[in-house]
């Protein structure tokens, strides 16, 4: 499989580049403002000159555009793990899903992904009585707030209650409202992603977390949901697609 990647340079590209070689696969070039050393890189979709299958994309969503050029380009399918896009980029990685497969997730991790099923379910299991915050902690060079993982998660927790208002951090007197969900970002170091989901209670509480310990597991679901898309149809998938 011929990889071409979004964003080569940076700390995911990187992460990419060295899965690729174990797995056998091979990275054709990237697209990026800083040239990777050993692979060609490119800053204009147009100029793109070499083969490839199949496009990961962990940049920003100014490159999306560029994206989409090179997608529809070769048809190739195409796995999305950039966050903080606007709602107008939204419809257009789905209207990019109308001619070739593509899989967008917020995070490429499988314990994430399990994540996610797990807060749906004790969601419906505790019931009403328990108030859902959830924090999320990343290194200082991350720019979005919250996490497109936490997102993901309270977009599950809403699901399984059957809808919420998302409260971003809290400040001055503000009490709370039962159908509220939490959402509080930390920045700082060079922490990889840790998130908490926190159950709170009468008189108990329970949390479900997840800490990535390296940029390697999102690498290896990025070539997971890769693999998934080389068989499937034009479509918007998720990580629970490709995990089932």
């Amino acid at each position: 499989m011929n990889v071409f990647i979004f964003g080569i340079s940076g700390r995911m590209g990187c992460a990419l580049t060295e899965a690729a070689a174990a797995k056998g696969y091979t990275v054709t070039g990237g697209f990026d403002k800083i040239a990777h050393p050993s692979l060609p890189t490119f800053t204009s979709a147009d100029a793109i000159d070499v083969d490839y299958d199949v496009i990961i994309d962990f940049s920003l969503p100014a490159t999306l555009d560029s994206v989409i050029t090179a997608a529809l380009r070769k048809k190739t399918p195409v796995v999305i793990a950039t966050t903080g896009y606007s709602q107008a980029e939204a419809e257009k990685i789905r209207k990019l899903s109308e001619s070739v497969p593509v899989l967008r997730s917020g995070n490429m991790s499988v314990g994430v992904n399990v994540m996610l099923e797990l807060v749906e379910r004790a969601v419906k299991a505790l019931g009403e009585g328990y108030d859902v915050e959830i924090v999320e902690k990343h290194h200082n060079m991350k720019a979005d707030a919250p996490s497109g993982t936490a997102v993901m998660l309270a977009d599950a927790a809403a699901k399984a209650r059957g809808g919420a208002k998302y409260v971003y951090g809290r400040e001055g007197k503000h009490l709370r409202e039962r159908e509220e969900i939490g959402i509080h970002a930390v920045r700082g170091g060079t922490i990889v992603g840790e998130h908490d989901v926190i159950f709170a209670g009468k008189d108990e509480t329970l949390t479900v977390s997840h800490t990535a310990l390296s940029r390697k597991i999102f690498a290896e679901g990025a070539f997971r949901a890769a693999e998934f898309l080389m068989s499937a149809k034009p479509g918007l998938y998720s990580m629970r697609d490709a995990l089932r």
